[in-house]
């Protein structure tokens, strides 16, 4: 059969489609493959974007992943302060297309941070941008955006929120307009708060909610009640050294934080320094048993009803008139006993203890407002004898706190802490201050504070409290005053097996009809801590129970017939 052999110009046509298809394959992937880059390209922009974008004026970080600032909860996770968006609202005088006379006198209408005249500088300014207003209200975001003018921006940026306004407000403390932190925890952790790395993870505290609202009321009313000019009050754990709530009256809104008064700002509790008065009287005490001065309760002292040193002259306010005991001198406060007793200890080891305890140096805990406390002088003999009885020396209500915690939780000092105690945060390493046997015995002397002296209006039932009064008269800048006191209960409960230590400080309490007149802190003080015990007590674990009590055989033998109960 013949062979069959195709044209040479067909061959040649195959060989051009066969070209062609092969380019234009070649162009359809190429076109292909940029599709696709630019795809990519878009869908990383997107992303960077979300996560890494500088959205209304924010620093660049992680945004959206991320919150900008951490969150502060307290100890059972209840959030304290956290970070959300809010409207700001800017002004770009160069994009404005409108009359800007007119712009001006709708601006201060909206918006009165400024008049009308302020506004219309403001937009013949050279300036590219102003801020008008942050946190603004959701009507004023839309009147603003309801007026059209692309010169006028209205944007989210991140702002701090704290959900329960007031509580808590000295130990949270705020940020400023930037997002720094200014005082209280938002400024003591203000770099793990505000760090990428950290700032996922909230900061827990030691406090308690629950505690620092009954705590915050409690203290509130006796603020009320007694016309204070202000007040102070704290509740710590005496084994981790937790703090479970801390209030300063006057306190303030976090949220609008520059409308308060430094008043309303002033931490007394960590910052303030006072005289607090007898609640130092355990202290001298607990000194003289360790250093081998009492060596019983009912140790025995001249008690005359004034003490004659040089041109200075001790007085009690339940004057013995007799010789009376350790435990007699607790029970009914008696400066003059108490003022022999740290004679007989001395300067030298008076002021061994106190450093001891933390007490000559700026209270420890992690907020940057700690007070100095201060000190006499010289520390003359007087010097000792008062200070022995809290007078010539001024330490934060946190000191006289941390100082009972030592006392009662079998002499062991640590600092203070508003962080949570748990597998990050340890209990602090301590120093022993008092030995086990005298921390053993003070609970019997302060109990019987409560159950028959100055302190019987601080006893809530069943909860076996310990503690004692103190009464300072106040420093008006050049001299004592006679009229005006700084009145405090410093207390532990439960005495037989004590747990926590509280303190509650009055600012200046006025008298009422049923203080009969008087100032002092068996009528004002005392009884708040009281109040503030039945609530608190149950929310700590602390169950009330009438049958259990201190070794009360320590120091009822020592104390006369006419004065028991």
């Amino acid at each position: 059969m013949p062979a069959l052999v195709a044209r040479p110009e067909r061959l040649h046509l195959v060989g051009q489609r066969r070209q062609i298809l092969a380019v234009i394959h070649q162009r359809l992937m190429f076109g292909m493959l940029v599709f696709a880059g630019v795809v990519a390209l878009i869908a990383v922009r997107i992303i960077y974007l979300a996560v890494f974008g500088d959205h209304a004026g924010r620093k660049i970080g992680v945004t959206s992943l991320v919150p900008e600032r951490g969150d502060i909860v307290d100890r059972d996770g209840q959030a304290l302060a956290r970070t959300i968006d809010a409207w700001t609202i800017a002004l770009h005088p160069k994009k404005v297309i409108g009359d800007k006379l007119e712009l001006a006198r709708t601006l201060a209408r909206l918006i009165p941070e400024f008049d009308e005249r302020a506004y219309f500088a403001m937009l013949k300014s050279d300036k590219p941008f102003f801020y008008l207003r942050r946190r603004a209200a959701p009507d004023v975001v839309q009147a603003v955006n309801a007026l059209g003018e692309p010169g006028v921006a209205i944007d989210r940026e991140p702002d701090r929120l704290y959900p329960q306004t007031t509580l808590a407000a000295h130990v949270l403390g705020y940020t400023d307009v930037d997002g720094h932190g200014t005082s209280g925890i938002e400024r003591a952790y203000d770099a793990q708060l505000s760090d990428p790395a950290m700032r996922g993870k909230p900061v827990m505290l030691s406090i308690s909610s629950k505690i620092q609202q009954a705590l915050e009321h409690e203290l509130f009313s006796a603020m009320t009640e007694f016309s204070a000019v202000g007040a102070a009050g704290v509740v710590m754990d005496i084994h981790t050294g937790e703090v479970m709530a801390m209030t300063s009256l006057p306190s303030y809104n976090l949220n609008i934080a520059g409308k308060n008064t430094p008043d309303q700002m002033f931490n007394r509790v960590t910052l303030g320094v006072y005289e607090l008065g007898s609640t130092f009287k355990p202290f001298t005490v607990a000194m003289a048993m360790d250093s081998g001065v009492v060596k019983s309760f009912g140790q025995m002292y001249n008690c005359p009803n004034e003490l004659r040193i040089a041109n200075r002259v001790i007085h009690d306010t339940h004057p013995f008139g007799r010789a009376c005991s350790v435990a007699e001198i607790m029970m009914e406060s008696s400066n003059i006993g108490t003022a022999q007793i740290a004679e007989q200890v001395g300067a030298v080891r008076q002021k061994a203890f106190l450093k001891q305890m933390g007490f000559l140096d700026k209270v420890q805990i992690e907020l940057r407002e700690r007070g100095r406390t201060l000190t006499p002088r010289e520390w003359t003999r007087m010097d000792t004898m008062t200070v022995g009885y809290g007078h010539s020396i001024a330490v934060t209500p946190l000191h006289l706190a941390t100082g009972y915690a030592t006392l009662f939780n079998g002499g062991i000092y640590r600092p203070a802490t508003i962080l949570k105690v748990d597998g990050n945060h340890k209990v602090a390493a301590g120093r022993r201050v008092f030995t086990e046997e005298t921390s053993y015995k003070m609970r019997a002397l302060l109990r019987l504070v409560v159950t028959n002296g100055t302190g019987k209006n601080a006893n809530a039932l069943g909860y076996r409290v310990g503690g004692k009064t103190g009464t300072a008269e106040k420093w008006m800048g050049n001299a004592y005053s006679k009229t005006i006191n700084i009145t405090s209960f410093a207390g532990v409960f439960p005495m037989e097996e004590p747990r926590y230590a509280m303190v509650m400080m009055l600012d200046s309490p006025r008298a009422t009809a049923k203080t009969a007149g008087w100032t002092t802190a068996g009528w004002n003080a005392a009884p708040a801590f009281g109040r503030a015990v039945s609530r608190i007590a149950p929310m700590l674990g602390v169950r009330p129970d009438k049958k259990r009590e201190a070794n009360m055989a320590e120091v009822l033998p020592f104390i006369r017939e006419k004065s028991k109960k």
